[in-house]
């Protein structure tokens, strides 16, 4: 894990990213990745980070701050090097930003069939908060994933 670095995205990572969003099962038919990755280096540019083993992009987490709450989105690390603790990392990184940033909180939403998700959550110290999260989608999503 000596070679594993994390940096800020760059435009040259976007087919990466977002083969490796499609391996890892996080786009689905209402998320248009191409406008996640716009609208993300719209705002917060330096948030959204990338994971590289030996220079090959393997990990991604959108790392958001609002003044309230972190949130975090898009952690996806791929096949290959799942539970060799590079998903760890990455949080441990988001959770060093967001917790310099003055967070008191970070949030993550999972689909409620993710089970080892939930699981990899669970063992970081993440709970359910026994809430219920509702979305409004305010304007049409043109899913045009390559």
């Amino acid at each position: 894990m000596t070679n594993f670095i994390v940096r800020s995205y760059i435009k040259k990572d976007e087919k990466q990213v977002i083969q490796l969003w499609k391996m890892s099962n996080l786009i689905i038919p209402k998320n248009n990745p191409l406008r996640d990755i716009d609208e993300k280096i719209r705002f917060q540019p330096d948030l959204f980070l990338v994971g590289l083993l030996d220079k090959k992009l393997i990990g991604t987490i959108m790392v958001g701050y609002e003044g309230h709450r972190g949130w975090i989105n898009y952690l996806a690390i791929h096949q290959e090097f799942r539970g060799k603790g590079f998903g760890v990392k990455l949080m441990d990184y988001a959770t060093e930003i967001l917790t310099n940033m003055g967070c008191q909180k970070i949030n993550v939403q999972i689909r409620k069939t993710n089970n080892s998700v939930i699981e990899f959550y669970k063992k970081l110290g993440f709970t359910d908060d026994e809430v219920i999260s509702y979305g409004k989608r305010i304007e049409e999503i043109d899913n045009v994933s390559k």
